[in-house]
């Protein structure tokens, strides 16, 4: 969720950055067509992978029977997920992954504005199919009720903590704005090479960790449909 102030911030926030800021696009930056099929692709694949191992570490594992990975696993999930497709296809598109991202970076002047659209549409149908496969394979358990939560956001009785909607409004929007600082400051020209990736998957992983108990269905401490 990036609203017109928040683009605005992030643009103040960088402005006195040096010129040579890493623009988070088609491969630098080039226009040709066949590059930017990839990079759309690129986004359906990260996104595909981030929505199936995030998420499907939340609905599938995270609550497993005394061996469950929990919180912290399902944080982590998240975090993996996004270090492995920075590094394995970074340099194509840029790894967003996140409509959210693709809109902030563009608000900082890191992103064409013209991208945007089609990254969007990438994402959203990488999510939808990992989405479709998650459900898929989820089925399958004795007793799955769609109903229970399917890694899904809330607030209230969809809470874990039964937080209210003003509590999980203001955490996603904090840790949006800090998810967005951490990946302009991590990469841009002056930052230390290589390591964008990890940074941003840690800060991911973090993120998890601190708001997972407000806004995040209960499917992550019930994962399995056949426990109670």
């Amino acid at each position: 969720m990036i609203s017109a102030g928040l683009g605005y911030g992030l643009k103040q926030a960088f402005v006195s950055f040096p010129t040579h800021s890493v623009r988070l696009g088609p491969m630098a930056g080039r226009g040709n067509a066949s590059v930017n099929h990839k990079a759309y692709v690129a986004e359906a694949i990260g996104t595909f992978w981030l929505t199936f191992g995030g998420c499907g570490s939340a609905v599938i594992a995270a609550g497993f029977p005394q061996v469950g990975i929990g919180l912290l696993g399902v944080s982590l999930a998240f975090g993996l997920t996004v270090v492995t497709m920075a590094y394995a296809v970074g340099h194509i598109s840029g790894a967003h992954f996140n409509p959210a991202v693709t809109m902030g970076l563009a608000a900082g002047g890191r992103f064409p504005a013209g991208q945007i659209i089609p990254y969007i549409i990438a994402q959203v149908i990488g999510a939808i199919v990992a989405a479709l496969l998650l459900y898929a394979i989820a089925k399958g358990a004795p007793g799955f009720d769609l109903g229970k939560g399917f890694a899904t956001n809330g607030y209230a009785e969809h809470s874990p903590g039964h937080y209210d909607l003003l509590s999980a409004l203001l955490t996603e929007v904090v840790m949006t704005i800090l998810f967005l600082f951490v990946i302009m400051g991590s990469t841009h020209g002056s930052a230390p090479a290589g390591f964008a990736p990890l940074a941003i998957g840690l800060c991911l992983t973090l993120i998890h960790l601190v708001s997972i108990p407000v806004p995040i269905r209960r499917s992550i401490q019930r994962a399995r449909p056949d426990r109670r």
